[in-house]
């Protein structure tokens, strides 16, 4: 795998995981606690480690 390709997996995969934390705070937060805030630290973190984490893996995958 490039580094082209490496940087596009990451380019989708860590928008994608941002909005899909966000959503799953927000409505934890919303059913749990009963007010609807989103826990952004969160969002960001995940969105961050699973942006590396994840191409990495595929690269690893597509070495073998």
């Amino acid at each position: 795998m490039n580094m082209k390709k490496f940087l596009l997996d990451m380019a989708m995969i860590i928008p994608i995981t941002f909005v899909v934390a966000a959503i799953v705070t927000y409505l934890y937060s919303l059913i749990a606690h009963g007010s609807g805030s989103v826990n952004w630290d969160t969002a960001f973190t995940l969105a961050i480690i699973l942006g590396i984490a994840l191409p990495l893996t595929r690269a690893r995958a597509d070495k073998r």
